[in-house]
């Protein structure tokens, strides 16, 4: 299973979520299973994520620093099973790449794995303070763990 995250500038929310399923992917051992991050903007290509992202990364034990940002591309519909946006911009953003319906399926809000059908977005902790990343971070955490044990039943 190859798993997308996808945020607008891919240096906040998607780099985090990215950093907390590569954790629990090796806590569950699905070792089948890959995940990348990518930004519907090219704000940040090749950068780092937002220190303050790699810092409440740090706080729970996730190292984020060698991830760089990169721009969603169409291609990225023929290497990803499943592609997790964070906003209903970036929803908007990335379904209007989908070349048919089989792509549009892959495509999901990030939290409708913890609240199915309630479209929640995961808010952009950017131009917040500090409690922003942890709420941000307790969010992501949540719907990864609901993710990867969903993984972890289909073994």
């Amino acid at each position: 299973m190859n798993i997308l995250m996808v945020c607008l500038g891919n240096i906040c929310r998607s780099p985090l979520a990215q950093g907390i399923m590569e954790k629990k992917i090796k806590k569950y051992n699905l070792n089948n299973t890959y995940v990348d991050s990518a930004g519907t903007a090219d704000y940040h290509v090749g950068e780092k994520p937002d220190p303050r992202t790699i810092e409440i990364a740090g706080k729970h034990g996730i190292d984020i620093t060698k991830q760089r940002g990169r721009q969603f591309k169409a291609h990225d519909f023929r290497k990803f099973d499943k592609i997790y946006v964070m906003d209903h911009s970036n929803l908007s953003d990335v379904s209007a790449q989908a070349e048919n319906d089989d792509d549009l399926k892959k495509v999901d809000l990030l939290l409708n794995s913890i609240s199915p059908g309630e479209n929640r977005a995961v808010p952009d902790p950017y131009y917040g303070g500090k409690n922003g990343f942890e709420n941000v971070y307790q969010l992501l955490d949540a719907a990864c763990e609901k993710i990867v044990t969903s993984l972890k039943q289909k073994q």
